[in-house]
This record gives structure tokens, sequence and C-alpha cells, in this order.
């Protein structure tokens, strides 16, 4: 799944890196802890991934 804004792709860089060890889970916040909690390394990856150069910087849900 490709992130759909710039906030979602570096939220889950957060939680890609908590997964992987280089930084603590305790630190993630928010939407980067929920990822943490439900997605799998590889998931992340693809999210994180993502080129953020057409994305919003928030996804406007309205």
């Amino acid at each position: 799944m490709k992130a759909t804004s710039k906030a979602q792709q570096r939220a889950a860089g957060a939680a890609l890196s908590a997964k992987r060890g280089e930084t603590r889970v305790g630190d993630l916040q928010g939407a980067a802890r929920d990822m943490y909690d439900s997605m799998t390394e590889a998931e992340l990856e693809e999210m994180a991934g993502t080129d953020r150069s057409d994305l919003p910087e928030r996804r406007d849900d309205a």
C-alpha cells in the first residue's frame, strides 16, 4: 500500500525505524505507534518508500 500523504509517509518511516530497532518504540506517537502495532516490516517499507514528490502534506478527508 502506498502512502497517501507526506505525513503518512513520515509516520511509516518512524514506525519502520522502531520495528528495525533503530529507535525506541516508546518514542512513537499517534499514527506511527498504530502502524508499528498493526503493520509488518514489509508493509512499512512499501509505505515509507513512497515517492513524496506528488503527495500532499496532509490528506483532506472532507
